[in-house]
């Protein structure tokens, strides 16, 4: 038995040593080939076809532009009233600011996703611009007011809304933003003068019967949802002669004659089917000019006089111009989406990104 086993110990060595040598040769091109990934595959992300050497944590190219994170990381610099000092706020947190503040969260969800396409495009437009009118100090773009657009922050929504609704609130506008994140509103490639309003009178106004400025995609179309849905659609305010005589600064009362008949006279009317040009007591106004003066709700009236009083009963509110926001929630209440709602608004106008636009821009 010990014979056989010393003669069996040199088999096993010789087979042992052939194996070895098997591994041993693929564990010299597994090692080579392991290491050519190591020194290559580096190589690959830190040099481009032309040589150039960059960093390999590089996120974009040299002159492409910013991603959609990127730009809606950017801070817009808003002057806040409240704390009359500027705050710099992430464009798409702006956005959603502005959705809360100007127009109602109970709106159906593609109406908000409008609204947020049009906010965007405004702030874009505005960056871009460098416009500054109406602005305190030197640093912001923007106010947080009506003078540019309304915005609220995230402190104040949870002062406005019980927890539960602000859950639920901020869930709806969070969709608004993020389902249209980076879109803004284009015409030949440039963002919109996206205006919009409350309450139609039925049409929206041409740009140039309101501002003296004609834009082709602020066209005059038909708005037949606000009478239906919204409670601003008709008002009445009473004047007395003396109150009506002052706020239009006249020199004298507005004549009266019999019969109701009165010293105002319409000379024109808008394709909106708003008063666009009167008379009062020989006086000349646009119906911008006297809807200001009055404060009154829209420039489509109507008036009548009696035992020394003025009545107006005013149709729509807001100046008219780009998106009625009530005619866009009567839209997406019959299944229209937010980019067919802002197509029909805003005439012959084409969709952009921020990221392009806003492409080496910093504030």
């Amino acid at each position: 038995m010990q014979q056989r086993t010393e003669e069996r110990e040199p088999m096993m060595k010789y087979k042992l040593s052939r194996t070895q040598s098997k591994w041993a040769r693929w564990f010299a091109l597994w090692l080579a080939g392991f290491l050519s990934v190591i020194v290559i595959v580096p190589w690959l992300f830190v040099h481009t076809p032309g040589g150039k050497h960059e960093s390999s944590q590089a996120v974009r190219h040299e002159g492409s532009p910013p991603s959609a994170e990127e730009a809606a990381s950017m801070r817009i610099p808003v002057y806040v009233s409240s704390k009359q000092m500027t705050d710099r706020i992430a464009l798409e947190t702006y956005v959603l600011g502005v959705v809360a503040a100007e127009m109602p969260v109970e709106f159906e969800l593609e109406a908000l996703k409008a609204q947020a396409m049009a906010a965007r495009t405004y702030i874009v437009r505005r960056v871009l611009s460098g416009d500054r009118i109406e602005v305190p100090g030197s640093e912001a773009v923007v106010t947080d007011t009506t003078a540019h657009q309304a915005y609220v922050n995230d402190e104040e929504l949870r002062r406005r809304w019980e927890p539960e609704l602000y859950a639920t609130n901020m869930a709806k506008l969070r969709r608004s933003v993020e389902e249209t994140k980076d879109i803004v509103l284009t015409y030949e490639g440039q963002p919109i003068d996206a205006s919009f309003f409350s309450t139609s009178n039925g049409y929206t106004e041409n740009s140039e019967d309101y501002w003296n400025l004609k834009l082709p995609y602020l066209r005059s179309v038909a708005s037949p949802w606000d009478a239906q849905l919204s409670p601003r659609y008709k008002e009445t305010v009473t004047f007395t002669a003396r109150e009506l005589q002052r706020k239009l600064g006249l020199p004298a009362a507005v004549p009266v004659t019999a019969g109701a008949k009165t010293g105002l006279k319409v000379m024109e009317r808008s394709a909106g089917h708003r008063i666009k040009h009167l008379t009062v007591g020989g006086k000349s106004f646009t119906g911008r000019e006297f809807r200001e003066k009055l404060g009154l709700n829209s420039s489509q009236f109507q008036w009548s006089y009696a035992n020394g009083t003025w009545t107006f009963v005013t149709f729509g509110y807001g100046h008219g111009v780009g998106m009625s926001q009530w005619g866009a929630n009567g839209m997406a209440r019959e299944g229209r989406k937010a980019e067919e709602i802002v197509k029909y608004f805003y005439t012959g106008i084409d969709f952009g990104k921020a990221s392009t636009l806003l492409k080496g821009k910093s504030l």
